[in-house]
């Protein structure tokens, strides 16, 4: 059976990577164009791409702007099945109709909730206590399909995002690899979505990450491990100079009271809206992460307002 990739990222290489070592016979890679990235704004390769060169050089990788341009390159590829991990497209009806076994996605999230851009993001946010991996048959309207398989995982209160998708990625390669294994021999049944149940995981955008102090200790705590490490949620700070962004990238909520944003200790308990939240890693800016121990000591002196 010959499959063709889709993937961009690095959970989707990991996959990939998976699949390769297991002997899965890759026809095509299908990756994001190359990119231009950071200050200099050099051109840089998917992960996806990456990994394919460097494990699999003899495996053509295709990297149209719009997977729609390349139909006929797809089909003469005679696959018999396409997989799609996190690729950053919509695909067109005519290209799921390709291959004779259809098309399958794997989704980091327990569909039907959460479906789109931002799965493990929306459930830290939300404080999800699980979350898992779906894989699901691949239709036009985004994560609708049939569910074929489902592997699950709980999510620990601490738990930030780029620990739950290292779990995800190692949930991810034998679940997708056994449902590939299940085309061997034919389609596979799979269970419907209800759709009533069914909740949407917008893009993930920047200005969400800032920390109002007004909010439950519970809620900015996961909107910190849902943020950290990349892109980081931050907040102001005041100091007798000037006026600064800082990211959190830890935090543990406890028991405290006071005007939110206030300092409660040099320990780095902040009050909120209702509880408190202690500091545990934060990255001033320009500067690399620190414990926030560290950071507080640095200060000059002790400002109970200078989160306010």
């Amino acid at each position: 059976m010959k499959i063709i990739f889709f993937g961009t990222p690095a959970f989707a290489a990991e996959c990939l990577d998976y699949l390769l070592e297991q002997g899965i016979a890759i026809a095509a890679v299908v990756t994001q164009p190359d990119r231009p990235k950071g200050r200099s704004l050099q051109m840089t390769s998917s992960p996806v791409k990456s990994l394919a060169l460097a494990k699999a050089p003899h495996i053509p990788v295709l990297q149209p702007e719009k997977a729609s341009q390349i139909l006929e390159a797809l089909a003469a590829l005679n696959a018999d099945l396409f997989v799609v991990v996190a690729y950053g497209q919509i695909l067109s009806q005519k290209l799921l109709d390709i291959p004779p076994l259809g098309c399958i996605i794997a989704h980091a999230s327990l569909l039907p909730k959460y479906r789109g851009a931002a799965p493990i993001q929306r459930c830290l946010i939300d404080g999800e206590k699980e979350t898992g991996i779906a894989i699901q048959k691949m239709v036009r309207q985004m994560d609708a399909g049939d569910v074929i398989a489902v592997s699950k995982i709980s999510i620990p209160l601490e738990m930030t995002f780029d620990e739950l998708h290292a779990h995800l990625i190692e949930l991810a390669k034998p679940l997708l690899l056994k449902v590939i294994c299940m085309y061997e021999h034919g389609i596979p049944l799979a269970e419907p979505q209800n759709s009533e149940l069914a909740t949407h995981a917008a893009k993930i955008e920047l200005e969400e990450g800032e920390i109002h102090w007004e909010r439950s200790a519970q809620e900015i705590h996961n909107l910190i491990r849902a943020f950290s490490a990349r892109p980081g949620a931050w907040c102001w700070i005041h100091t007798a100079q000037d006026k600064k962004r800082l990211k959190i990238l830890r935090s543990r909520p406890v028991s405290g009271q006071g005007t939110p944003g206030e300092l409660l200790s040099p320990e780095g308990v902040v009050a909120c809206g209702h509880g408190a939240l202690q500091l545990l890693e934060v990255q001033p800016e320009g500067k690399k992460s620190m414990k926030a121990a560290d950071w507080l000591r640095g200060c000059l002196h002790m400002n109970t307002k200078l989160f306010i």
